[in-house]
């Protein structure tokens, strides 16, 4: 999952000491882009071992808890294909060349490549393709930011399901134990999921180091299960041979591209090992991927494939037909605990993406907890867990079945994989310079996976994949009426603005009253003079001795190192300009910056300081671009976007808001 935040094994925060540092341009805007160079956290202070380890617990838990339904919808599902040996064979080998493909390779070995900073993920692959390189070509950088906000949108979705799917099937574990315990299935999977959403705002540094060794364990148990019935019926492992997956097609047609969209459940979160790659690194990631998780998901798989060889009766759960009767109550105990640790990365991982999305513009303030003062990252969004957690149980309570939900499953996971293959191509050819005929047929290959699984899973819009879809569809819209609301609010402001050397000289000629104390004004724009000065001089005809401007500047990049972290430029008159850079992993933080201003020279005293806000209130009566009903969603979401204040952690007792009129 995009971002997960879970990072008790992760790397210390740290920066390292023969990284490059962020260069600046002191006549720039502040923007800070893609290709300046930005330090990122180090890896090599924590071993190998212990971040594969870890790894295991927050990158592999969504997929590795994939065998609790993925060959169960194959052959007891909505749209069920005969058991018989040629279509299980059939299957294990789609399941085989999927797992190797799209993960191994196309995962593991090519996107990995392609950090920023380090960092991995949509945001953060989407971050690497700067404007300035396709200014040529404006409609095409548009469409890839709005592919970039459409993946990230769908993994909005994917940490609905994962939650509701992955629980649920665990405890249908118990149905196969005693038919007495059916009536017990749902009210149970809600109560996990309540107590798992209400222990949120708590943090997860304590529990997280356990998910780890407990997902080990996981591991080892369901390859085990694996070897076991392998031993059984070997000839399952001739299933490695594609012709068995030619051969499906071909007997069953249409149906097999239907079961297509079952199997692709086998692969849901293999975007979660580019997503979590600044949080273990590139070398973990692979080590926990080729030593422990595949060989232990392939030999379960398989194990399922042989028990289905030698008994098609057990479709109903194959995964718990592989454990001994006497040790299903155990496997149902252990199996929940592998669920809600995947549940938890991806809800972790949701407020990740949700802060980078705040980060880069595409999503309204949000008040983020800090759950760990030692771990970086650790974070809580009281809002945002609300909601997930009333999507999935909604959705639990209503589809009331595994087999039901995994029809709303797999449509977020392939779409986002295609848009990820579009995003590489793209940095592989624009920022690395990479010939075509280098690029166009790796991510041909990627997109052949990429588009045949998706093609799949459209069949199944009416089986519950129209949920996703109108999830994704909803959230996407109000991320591009965010972000081009704001940059029209921002045209408007800069239209009437006034010019900060016209306003010096204005100054220095009429010569109104100081007054002690130092008053910061806070803007969006890095040039011209804010329109809260304007209104305060206007109506106040006073000014503080010490006047800050202050313009926090979003970065193209994850973290921007403490010591590039602010620019000062004095302007005279007692006034001065602060320029804070931050990263789209990062939240603000005002007395921060104030603190770090006065080590450079800009003394202040926080108790001797007024923080001067405009507060806009938004009229949908002027002309522009944006059509008027998302100028009112706009102007619905800016009402209920977290104040200013409480964002930046600005002292409520040292704030002024003046009220600014702006017609969009």
């Amino acid at each position: 999952m995009e971002g997960c935040a879970l990072r008790s094994f992760s790397r210390p925060d740290e920066t390292c000491p023969d990284a490059p540092v962020l260069a600046t341009n002191p006549g720039s805007t502040g923007k800070v882009n893609a290709g300046d160079t930005v330090s990122s956290h180090c890896t090599h202070g924590i071993g190998t071992l212990p971040l594969a380890l870890g790894a295991l617990g927050i990158v592999y838990g969504d997929i590795g808890t994939s065998p609790l339904y993925a060959i169960k919808e194959c052959f007891h599902g909505l749209h069920a294909i005969t058991p018989s040996a040629l279509n299980i064979l059939g299957v294990l080998s789609l399941v085989f060349w999927s797992l190797t493909m799209v993960v191994t390779v196309k995962y593991v070995a090519f996107i990995l490549r392609a950090d920023n900073k380090g960092e991995g993920g949509i945001y953060a692959l989407l971050a690497l393709i700067p404007a300035d390189k396709t200014k040529q070509l404006p409609r095409m950088y548009a469409a890839i930011v709005l592919a970039g906000m459409l993946g990230a949108a769908l993994l909005y979705g994917d940490g609905i399901i994962t939650p509701a799917i992955s629980v649920l099937s665990a405890m249908e574990g118990l149905e196969v134990a005693t038919r007495a315990a059916a009536p017990f299935v749902l009210p149970l999977t809600c109560l996990v999921l309540f107590v798992l959403f209400s222990v949120q705002r708590r943090g997860t540094s304590d529990i997280g180091k356990v998910f780890g060794p407990a997902m080990l364990v996981w591991f080892a148990t369901i390859g085990a299960l694996g070897i076991l019935e392998i031993m059984e019926n070997p000839h399952i492992l001739s299933a490695v041979n594609p012709v068995y997956a030619v051969k499906f097609f071909i007997v069953n047609k249409v149906h097999g591209m239907i079961v297509l969209g079952s199997v692709v459940l086998c692969i849901t979160g293999g975007e979660a090992l580019y997503a979590d790659l600044g949080h273990f690194g590139r070398d973990a990631i692979r080590l926990s991927w080729l030593t422990v998780a595949c060989p232990s998901l392939l030999l379960n798989y398989f194990g399922q494939g042989a028990l289905l060889l030698g008994h098609p009766g057990l479709v109903f759960n194959p995964f718990y037909g592989l454990v001994p009767h006497a040790f299903l109550y155990p496997m149902v105990l252990l199996s929940t605990m592998a669920t809600v640790i995947a549940s938890q990365a991806m809800i972790t991982g949701v407020f990740s993406l949700t802060q980078q999305a705040v980060q880069m513009g595409f999503f309204p303030r949000v008040h983020v907890v800090h759950t760990s003062a030692q771990t970086q990252g650790q974070i809580f969004i009281e809002k945002i867990n609300f909601a997930l957690m009333a999507a999935c149980i909604g959705l639990v309570l209503v589809f009331r079945e595994s087999s039901r939900l995994a029809g709303a499953y797999g449509i977020a996971v392939t779409a986002t994989m295609g848009i990820t293959s579009i995003l590489y191509f793209f940095v592989a050819t624009r920022v690395w310079k990479w010939p075509l005929w280098k690029a166009l047929p790796i991510v041909a290959v990627f997109l052949a996976f990429d588009i045949s699984y998706f093609g799949a899973n459209l069949l199944k819009i009416l089986d519950g994949g129209w949920f996703t879809l109108a999830i994704a569809l909803a959230i996407t819209i109000a991320m591009a009426t965010w972000r081009d609301g704001r940059a029209e609010l921002s045209h408007k402001m800069l239209s009437a603005g006034l010019p900060m050397q016209i306003f010096l000289d204005d100054i220095e000629s009429h010569n109104p009253v100081r007054v002690p104390g130092t008053a910061v004004f806070m803007t969006v724009s890095p040039v011209g003079v804010p329109s809260a000065l304007l209104h305060h001089l206007r109506h106040n005809h006073v000014l503080h001795e010490k006047v800050i401007i202050l313009s926090i500047r979003s970065a193209d990049v994850p973290t921007v190192p403490a010591a590039e972290r602010i620019k000062l430029q004095e302007l005279g008159q007692g006034f001065h300009r602060v320029l804070a850079f931050y990263g789209f992993m990062e939240t603000p933080d005002v007395p921060d910056i104030m603190q770090r201003a006065s080590s450079m020279g800009l003394h202040t005293e926080l108790y001797d300081t007024t923080f001067f806000l405009g507060r806009e209130t938004l009229l949908t009566t002027g002309s522009s671009q944006m059509s008027h009903w998302r100028k009112s969603l706009f102007t619905f979401m800016s009402r209920n976007a977290q104040t200013p204040m409480t964002y930046f952690g600005l002292p409520p007792n040292r704030v002024v808001e003046i009220g600014v009129q702006v017609e969009l």
